[in-house]
């Protein structure tokens, strides 16, 4: 057993964040391991501060070592795996220790320090209650003297086909009474076990077999046999909206599963979550455990205690899934595979799909991205033989690609039209209403207007504490709201408070669109999804049941109502404001118009009926509008391809953003240009490593809650020399106390738009 240990500690600054040594106490011994959760006195004051052992006989700094306060059990051990993989994202996203180890366990299964009763001993404390419950089985035939009564008969009836919970008896008429009776007499044993909870309970479970089409048969052919080889493996599904992936995602699980072994699959956000839970609850049932942000901490606790457990043979969820604790992982799935959101915009700041590829290694599983806007970088891949490429050019059931047309909305400004919803896109949804079909519009602004301009002085409002335009919202009595800080301001001004000028309000936000289409078709039901509308617990799954079963005749939302999506009567896809996203900054900005576009024209028309999309815009000309209004990835990505060859951006280098934030402007400006003249003098004694170093500039968007940002681009080589170039240039920032001025942050995934 350890008598010294080495502990990653809590809030530790990046330069001091190494492994400090503890000494055991021998009552300790049996209880501390590799992975352990502790308490430990550290600092001046011997503060007590939360740590996890990573080392065990670990070398005493000095004679007079520190003992261990407290160490949790057994049950919250980190597993060798996710040890592993606190390591690995230690390796590369520059967080501390126990950034790391935060990110691998939900909030419900972490410690926090309190005091024992005795109000003065340090002692551990769970965030969340460890939820049991009392589990019933058979232990002996149940004698007929004295005569059983019919509840005790029952009882053994039910238990004669397995164990039982204590609200499996009651919930067939068995009191907790009656099984402690029948416990007292030798007949039942009882033990408690950890609470579980079968979310989406309610969803049938489905027998009927899978009847893939000829293409995606010869896809699953593609892809099965490397389930049974062992080694990992990539592969990249490209297919077509409509053309039935999630088949063959279903496919690929059920013979995952028939092998023994378990499977991820990874959604990029909470509303496509739910159609997702569907799919595989109806094909595979209970032994499917989620894990999301949406779910509460004690919901996330009893998944994550399920999956630990070994209950759980599928894990569905949005990125943070991938730090499931599940063993013996035979297939990893990530459906919209070009999202964003799998990318963490915080400590760690990880890429799902770089800890799907490492977890693949270790597991020797099949890793299949899928999309049918695969992300520039993905396809480059697989066009250069480093992953497998399997594609689907039909649509499911044979059904066209939808018809699309492009409006300007110049040409509608000038005949007279000063609404946001073009004449034909008018016509066609009052035609959709009358042959009692349903219509998509994505708007991806949210809010009612989206800023106020002074008539006199030409000035936009914008929030005090951020260096954004506030957005008006309608709803509550009116008020401006800001998108980044929260800050609100109510009632809605009228004078400009600069020179007392009148304001005017401008933009077109989801509120808006929404009245207007209430305006236009009175007759119809207006669903809008955005932000503000889906707060609420569970609020995505409804609203999209509401939708599926034609409460709605037309659905209006943000990007979350682009994506994924799956309904027979949508025959028409409108497209507005998609110009804000023409002309964003970051190297990806054509490559999400594309993606986006593209998704959201193809929620349209997936059954019987052929489908239609109206994409409005000020430029109709422009290659990536009408390259995503053909459904044309492959000439898309050789013009986008050639674009990043060009700009030298990824997948030609790694891009690396360090990012620097802090109260005075001035200091963050001085702090960022140090940082890269100490860049610039640690590179010069390694010239082997290609760089080039851009800024520091001011972020896009100078100030958030009163914190002021700058960044410095830096194209490098993604490799150990690299990072260890950089930690060599962060531990001196430390050193010479810059983080006082401005905090530095390094991403390694991002798109240079902070």
């Amino acid at each position: 057993m350890p008598k010294t240990v080495g502990v990653a500690v809590s809030h530790a600054a990046f330069h001091f964040d190494k492994l400090y040594t503890y000494a055991v106490m021998p009552d300790q011994q049996d209880a501390v391991r590799l992975g352990s959760m502790v308490l430990v006195p550290f600092g001046r004051g011997s503060r007590p501060r939360m740590g996890v052992v990573l080392a065990c006989d670990a070398e005493p700094e000095s004679s007079k070592l520190k003992y261990l306060f407290d160490v949790a059990p057994a049950s919250a051990c980190l597993t060798p795996e996710l040890l592993e993989l606190v390591r690995f994202l230690k390796g590369r996203t520059f967080c501390t220790w126990y950034e790391a180890v935060k990110a691998v366990i939900p909030y419900g299964a972490q410690y926090k320090p309190a005091l024992a009763a005795d109000g003065v001993t340090p002692v551990l404390q769970k965030q969340l209650t460890r939820h049991t419950e009392t589990l019933y089985r058979l232990a002996a035939p149940l004698p007929q003297k004295p005569k059983p009564t019919a509840k005790q008969l029952a009882a053994v009836a039910l238990l004669s086909g397995g164990p039982r919970t204590q609200g499996d008896l009651e919930a067939h008429g068995i009191s907790r009474a009656v099984a402690e009776n029948l416990c007292a007499k030798g007949v039942l044993a009882s033990e408690q076990v950890n609470k579980s909870l079968d979310l989406y309970a309610h969803i049938p479970q489905r027998t009927e077999q899978l009847d893939l089409t000829a293409e995606q048969q010869a896809a699953f052919d593609a892809l099965a046999p490397h389930l049974e080889t062992g080694q990992a493996h990539a592969a990249l599904l490209y297919g077509v909206t409509g053309s039935g992936k999630t088949l063959v995602f279903l496919k690929l699980i059920e013979r995952c599963l028939a092998l023994g072994k378990k499977a991820l699959v990874l959604v990029p956000e909470i509303s496509l979550t739910p159609q997702m839970i569907r799919r595989l609850k109806e094909r595979f049932g209970r032994r499917v455990a989620v894990q999301h942000s949406a779910l509460n901490h004690t919901e996330r606790l009893l998944q994550w205690q399920m999956i630990q457990d070994g209950g759980a043979d599928i894990v569905v969820g949005t990125r943070s899934a991938i730090f499931s604790p599940l063993e013996g992982i035979g297939l990893m799935v990530i459906d919209e595979e070009q999202e964003h959101t799998y990318r963490s915009e915080s400590a760690p700041r990880y890429s799902a799909h770089e800890v799907a590829r490492w977890r693949a290694t270790k597991n020797g599983a099949l890793l299949l991205l899928a999309s049918a806007t695969p992300s520039t970088e993905s396809f480059y891949e697989a066009q250069a033989g480093r992953c497998q490429l399997v594609r689907l050019t039909q649509r499911y059931g044979g059904q066209p690609l939808p018809s699309v047309q492009i409006v300007d909305m110049r040409a509608e400004l000038a005949a007279g039209n000063p609404r946001e919803i073009s004449l034909a896109l008018e016509d066609a949804i009052r035609e959709n209403l009358d042959a009692g079909k349903q219509t998509i519009l994505l708007l991806n602004r949210r809010g009612y207007q989206t800023m106020a301009q002074c008539e006199d002085c030409r000035e936009v409002l914008k929030c005090p504490k951020c260096s954004v335009p506030m957005v008006y919202h309608k709803n509550e009595g009116g008020r401006l709201l800001c998108h980044y800080c929260g800050t609100q301001i109510q009632p809605r001004p009228t004078v400009c408070p600069a020179c007392g000028g009148k304001l005017q309000y401008r933009g077109f936000g989801t509120q808006k669109a929404e009245e207007e289409l209430a305006a236009l078709f009175p007759e119809a039901h207006i669903l809008r999804m955005d932000q503000d509308t889906t707060s609420a617990k569970d609020a995505h799954e409804k609203m999209l049941a509401q939708f599926a079963r034609h409460e709605y005749d037309i659905m209006v939302g943000t990007q979350m109502v682009a994506k994924g999506l799956d309904f027979e009567d949508v025959t028409l896809v409108g497209v507005l404001g998609i110009d804000s996203l023409l002309f964003a900054q970051g190297f990806r900005a054509y490559e999400t118009v594309f993606s986006l576009v593209t998704q959201v024209v193809g929620r349209s028309g997936r059954a019987s009926s052929p489908g239609r999309a109206i994409i409005q815009t000020t430029d109709p000309d422009n290659p990536v509008l009408n390259l995503a209004a053909a459904q044309d990835y492959d000439a898309f990505f050789a013009q986008e391809i050639e674009y990043r060859r060009l700009g030298l951006y990824p997948p030609f280098c790694g891009l690396c953003i360090v990012t620097f934030s802090g109260k005075k402007e001035g200091e963050v400006a001085k702090a960022a240009a140090r940082f890269a003249q100490i860049l610039a003098r640690e590179a010069a004694q390694q010239p082997g490593i290609p760089l080039r170093v851009l800024g520091p500039t001011p972020g896009s968007i100078l100030m958030i809650n009163e914190i002021y940002r700058y960044k410095l681009t830096v194209k490098c080589r993604n490799d150990k020399t690299f990072r260890a170039l950089l930690r060599q240039v962060l531990a001196c920032y430390e050193e010479e106390k810059l983080p006082a001025k401005a905090s530095a942050a390094v991403d390694m995934h991002s798109d240079g738009d902070i």
